[in-house]
């Protein structure tokens, strides 16, 4: 080659480590199944599949550019095909989807972990932003209350987010864990928040956080009988598990009977399940008053 030669395939593979990677990802063999139905979908097993687009992503790793993998969703795909008037049997086509989706969806940016840790990171974060996304709809399409006015949904929010941080000033010290659960249209909302430190102090990411409070909103703004659980640990101390009632826009306090029937029972089959060792099932605790609390009034 020429050094001319040489020095253009330099400034090419310079290029490429700037050009981001996006790999859709059949999580599962329900998925994948669906994608044969196309010619042009070479594979035929699931697990070979998953063995390629490992090595796949290793080799974009090597190359130094940026890679992100998003779920790929074969009835999404067949949908955005007849919106698009694309053929969905065409490499291509799959690639424009697969674009779409990760600059509008759930995404998760490959840094060499390997794909038993990568695909239910990528789940938990399709998830996430799934909810998400319902949520925020529910509080947008909330409308205004015919009594006062207000926006229901910014102001199921306002409550949500006072409704929170009252809780955590309450919890005291230590690692809290919180988990809300709503009732939804064909399946339950759940949101799940990690808080560390002291009243007044808790170090909170934000993001997680305002996913928590959407959640916690919808349910508020839809009055749905959701429920709150938390679990707050401190070093040399048993874990202390509360719950509330979500029930007319505020969190009613759980007995401890209560929430050692919701711990201790399986959601799916009622039966009764043995208690953890070392956690201890209290009520609820009540909330400090709030002197802005006039959702029952209003709303």
């Amino acid at each position: 080659m020429t050094r001319t030669g040489t020095t253009q395939a330099h400034l090419r593979r310079a290029l490429r480590r700037e050009v981001p990677s996006t790999v859709g990802l059949l999580a599962d063999e329900h998925d994948f199944t669906a994608m044969r139905r196309y010619r042009s979908f070479v594979f035929d097993d699931h697990t070979t599949y998953l063995r390629q687009i490992e090595a796949l992503l290793r080799s974009l790793a090597t190359q130094g550019g940026h890679t992100t993998v998003t779920l790929f969703d074969p009835e999404e795909y067949a949908a955005y095909c007849a919106e698009t008037a694309i053929d969905p049997d065409d490499p291509t086509s799959r690639s424009r989807f697969t674009a779409h989706v990760a600059a509008t969806g759930a995404r998760v940016t490959y840094t060499g972990q390997p794909l038993s840790t990568l695909l239910p990171e990528l789940i938990d974060t399709a998830v996430r932003h799934a909810t998400w996304e319902y949520a925020t709809t529910v509080l947008a399409t909330a409308g205004d209350c015919a009594t006062c006015g207000e926006d229901i949904g910014k102001a199921a929010f306002a409550r949500a987010a006072r409704l929170l941080n009252r809780l955590l000033d309450a919890a005291g010290p230590g690692t809290h864990h919180l988990v809300c659960s709503i009732p939804a249209a064909d399946d339950q909302l759940l949101a799940v928040l990690h808080a560390h430190g002291t009243p007044r102090a808790a170090a909170v990411d934000d993001t997680t956080a305002a996913e928590f409070t959407a959640v916690l909103a919808a349910g508020i703004a839809l009055g749905a009988p959701g429920g709150l659980v938390l679990r707050t640990s401190n070093p040399g101390d048993r874990d202390r598990l509360h719950g509330w009632r979500l029930s007319g826009g505020t969190l009613a306090p759980l007995t401890e009977a209560e929430v050692f029937a919701a711990y201790c029972t399986d959601a799916r089959t009622g039966e009764p399940l043995s208690p953890e060792p070392g956690v201890d099932h209290r009520a609820g605790f009540p909330l400090p008053p709030d002197p802005d609390d006039d959702w029952t009034t209003h709303h």
